[in-house]
């Protein structure tokens, strides 16, 4: 086993006592999770929206999160990021050296989460979606999982993750345009939406 998987085991125990310790957790689509490679995208609205991904997809289940590069420049709190297989991007630009971390990382079968609204929003449609979780996953042919993730937490309150059906993008008949991939993250946001419980899935 590997230092990375070793801490990030050890960060799913103590995770997994805390989220459990303030709220009443639930996991729908669990069953949905295979091994192997994939992207894993979710909406974003609180801090705690990685501890909660990670305690639905289970201590079997690697994730490497993408975050925010910021995070990483803080003393002891980035080291430990990088420690648990977190890795930064740049969010003032196109980062191509996250998302060549990120395309690595799926090639030798990991799963890569990255929310694709790219920073913290409180209602749904605040932010356009952006498009390098399409790509990258176009572009691999690795399947895309929608997680939705209630935006509003209260502590002590009931918070269901629910993980949707894989999915891959179809074939493209030619090389898709920036557009096609803008028109792509807005479907995967819908889909996403679309999880919410008490919703259709």
């Amino acid at each position: 086993m590997s230092s990375e998987r070793a801490a990030y085991r050890r960060f799913y125990i103590f995770v997994n006592y805390f989220i459990r310790l303030l709220w009443r957790f639930k996991v729908t689509g669990a069953e949905r999770v295979q091994d192997g490679a994939a992207m894993v995208c979710a909406n974003h609205s609180s801090w705690t929206d990685p501890f909660f991904m990670a305690i639905s997809f289970g201590n079997n289940h690697h994730l490497r999160f993408m975050g925010k590069a910021e995070l990483f420049r803080m003393p002891v709190i980035g080291w430990y990021l990088r420690r648990i297989g977190m890795f930064p991007v740049d969010r003032s630009k196109q980062d191509v050296t996250a998302i060549r971390t990120a395309m690595k990382l799926i090639q030798t079968g990991e799963k890569v989460v990255i929310f694709p609204e790219g920073t913290r929003v409180s209602v749904d449609d605040a932010v356009a979606a952006k498009s390098g979780a399409v790509k990258i996953a176009d572009r691999l042919k690795v399947p895309v999982y929608p997680v939705y993730v209630p935006r509003k937490k209260p502590l002590f309150s009931r918070v269901e993750i629910v993980i949707g059906e894989p999915f891959t993008f179809e074939k493209a008949e030619g090389r898709r345009s920036n557009e096609d991939y803008e028109r792509l993250a807005d479907e995967l946001m819908g889909r996403i939406r679309s999880l919410t419980p008490g919703g259709a899935a």
